[in-house]
Parts: structure tokens; C-alpha cells; sequence
């Protein structure tokens, strides 16, 4: 709950939701009028009175700390040996002093509705309202008094039940939204993370090949050199817009810019290759298409800077499947076989797992027999087509 105020059921956490809560029961004790009219003005003997105003007080402080004290870790049996408290006063006061103390047992109802759980509550309030009628019957005039209280004791303590459990739901629904919210900002941390890693990885490999050719080049050509250096400066303005889109979260790389991004690189980095000029992508939802694009991207981006591979192959396959359409993207090079940072698979091959599961599609990458292969699935709408 807040700082303003405290529900039923609940330990107020601080001065402000005592006094709120305090003020809040003490509205509700102005019913006690019965019991202190009757001492006041019943005719009683000076020690009766005395006892009573014990007795009454006894009986108002162990109600509010029932009230003030309970809260949702405290233990059934605790609670319930409070409310027999509460009861066995008000069964005294009522015997000892008259039918104005009958209105106690409402009070007893009241605190059993609010303080137990309804697996309990739903014995307890009958309870209370059963022992009021008793004791009604006991005292003299008690059952003129007993029409006006026993309703008021039956809805009072189930109402205060519906009380409870609507605060207890509304303590749920917030405790769950915080975790929603912590989870979501989890995701979205993890998302940053993908789209960082994949961005400035190639990025960056691209813009240390280049400079690397550009070095050679700068003695004998400073006109290539000058080219690849400008290059450069290209594919490092492009990164930073791209890291601006993935903080932003809108980030959504299509395919054939991928595919052309990776003919640059494998080119510079002296890879032969063959990559298909326009894939077909039609009827592919964007999420898919992202995730092949990332899949890409990042698979050249292991080919350039781990495998050492001479030659690398790029397809885009649309196939009908028993689960329906799909869309393969296969890249396979003759390199070292090496798919990500060192042994198992690296932070980028985890974190593309991750993107194709997110678009209902697979993961494959492994070495075969002469270097390796990343084959990424993702499933597509019904559409005639054919291999690219």
C-alpha cells in the first residue's frame, strides 16, 4: 500500500497511515454510545461503574490492537485467540452490566471479518452473532435489542470480509505489475544488449578492415586509400544512427540491406562470395524478416573476424513444411569451423537464438566438414514461391 493510507488487514508502516487508520476505527467506535449511556446514566453503584469503565476500556484497547496489530504473516491461531478475548468480554460485560453491552458482539464480528481469513471469518462471524443471541436471551430485555444487532453483526462482519479480500487482490495486482514492469525492463535490457552486440560488431569489424586496407594502400594508391577511408567514415555514421535506432527501440533491419551490407564486408575482408541480389521476401512478417536480418549480420560478422574463411555461400530459401511455410537463410564458409568468440556458442549465437525463438523460428549453427554453417528458420505466410 501507499504511504497515504493502510487496508484492512494490514500493519500501517508509518505515523501517517497510524494516524489515518486510527482516525478511520475511531469513526466506527462512536457505536459504543449504549455502553457509556449505561454507565453514565444506568444507576449502577460506584464500583460497577468503575469496573465497567474498565471493562470497556479492557475491551476498546485489545479491539484496536487486534485491528492495528494484525497483518498477513501473523499466524490463524494468534488471531483467533484475540477474537475469544474480544468475545469472552463482551459475553462478561453483557451478563454482568445489561443489554446495552450486547452491541460488544458486533464489534467481535467486526474484528473477526476484518482480522481472519474467510476459510475462518465464515465460522467466526456466525459464531459471534450465535453467542450474541445466547447471551440476549440471558439478560433482561435482551431480545428488544437483539433485532437491531444481529443484522447489523452478520453484514458489518462479511462485509469487512469482501473489504479484505478486495485489499488483499489489490496488494496482489500491485506486487504483480511491479514484477511485470521489472521483467519488462529485464527484456528490454537484454534487447539493448542483442542489438548493441550485433550492431557495433559488424560495424566495427567493417571499419577495422577498412582502415587496415587503407593502411597498405595509403604509399603506393592514396587514391583507394582515400576512397576507404571515407568508407569509413560512412560505415561509422551509419553505426551511430543505428545505436541512436536501438536505444529507441526501432531498430528493424530489412534483409536485402543486410545482404548488401555483407557483400561490402566479405569483399573487404577478401572473402569471396555468393549472395543472392534480392532475396524473396514477400508475405514475410517484419518480426521474421528482423530476425533473418539479424541472423545475417551477425553470421558475417563471425565469418570476417573468427573463421578465416576464403570463400563464403549466402541462400535464401522459401520451403513448405509439415508446420507450414518457412524461410531459410543459410550462410556456410570454408573457414575454421569457428562460430563465435572461442568454444560453445558466443554472446551473439545466444542472443540470435534468442530473436528467431521471439519470431517462431529455429537456430542452427555448427561446423560441418569443410568450415561452417548457420542455417536460421523463421516461418512465413502461405505464398507461392521459389528458392532464391
Amino acid at each position: 500500500m501507499s504511504g497515504i493510507g493502510v487496508g484492512i488487514g494490514q500493519r500501517p508502516q508509518n505515523r501517517k497511515q497510524r494516524l489515518i487508520k486510527s482516525l478511520w476505527t475511531g469513526i466506527w467506535l462512536v457505536y459504543l454510545s449504549a455502553p457509556v449511556t449505561d454507565l453514565l446514566h444506568g444507576g449502577h453503584r460506584t464500583g460497577v461503574r468503575v469496573l465497567g469503565w474498565i471493562g470497556l476500556a479492557a475491551f476498546v484497547g485489545w479491539y484496536m490492537i487486534l485491528l492495528f496489530r494484525t497483518g498477513r504473516r501473523d499466524s490463524n491461531a494468534l488471531v483467533l485467540g484475540s477474537i475469544a478475548v474480544l468475545a469472552a468480554q463482551s459475553t462478561l460485560l453483557a451478563v454482568t452490566l445489561g443489554r446495552e453491552w450486547l452491541v460488544l458482539f458486533v464489534y467481535v464480528s467486526i474484528a473477526s471479518g476484518a482480522a481472519l481469513p474467510l476459510r475462518y471469518a465464515r465460522w467466526t462471524i456466525p459464531g459471534a452473532s450465535a453467542l450474541m443471541t445466547s447471551v440476549a436471551l440471558a439478560v433482561p430485555d435482551g431480545t428488544t435489542y437483539l433485532a437491531g444487532l444481529l443484522i447489523p453483526a452478520l453484514l458489518g462482519g462479511f462485509a469487512m470480509t469482501g473489504v479484505r479480500e478486495l485489499v488483499r487482490t489489490t496488494i496482489a495486482l500491485r506486487e504483480a505489475r511491479a514484477t511485470v514492469a521489472h521483467l519488462a525492463a529485464n527484456e528490454e535490457r537484454l534487447r539493448l544488449a542483442r542489438d548493441l552486440h550485433d550492431l557495433l560488431g559488424h560495424s566495427l569489424s567493417l571499419i577495422t578492415l577498412k582502415s587496415e586496407l587503407a593502411g597498405r594502400m595509403l604509399p603506393d594508391h592514396p587514391d583507394q586509400a582515400a576512397r576507404q577511408i571515407a568508407d569509413v567514415e560512412q560505415v561509422s555514421r551509419q553505426a551511430l544512427v543505428d545505436v541512436r535506432e536501438a536505444v529507441t527501440g526501432y531498430r528493424r533491419p530489412r534483409l536485402a540491406a543486410e545482404l548488401a551490407g555483407a557483400r561490402d564486408a566479405l569483399t573487404a575482408a577478401g572473402v569471396s562470395l555468393d549472395i543472392p541480389l534480392e532475396p524473396d521476401v514477400t508475405d514475410v512478417p517484419e518480426e521474421s524478416e528482423s530476425a533473418l536480418a539479424w541472423a545475417l549480420r551477425e553470421a558475417v560478422t563471425n565469418v570476417v573476424r573468427h573463421s578465416g574463411a576464403r570463400r563464403c555461400t549466402v541462400t535464401v530459401t522459401r520451403r513448405q513444411t509439415l508446420d507450414g511455410p518457412v524461410l531459410d537463410l543459410c550462410v556456410e564458409d570454408d573457414g575454421s569451423g569457428v562460430g563465435g568468440t572461442g568454444e560453445g556458442p558466443g554472446h551473439g549465437l545466444t542472443g540470435l537464438a534468442e530473436r528467431l525463438h521471439k519470431a517462431g523460428g529455429t537456430l542452427e549453427a555448427g561446423p560441418v566438414k569443410h568450415g561452417f554453417r548457420l542455417v536460421a528458420r523463421v516461418p512465413v505466410g502461405p505464398t507461392v514461391g521459389s528458392a532464391t
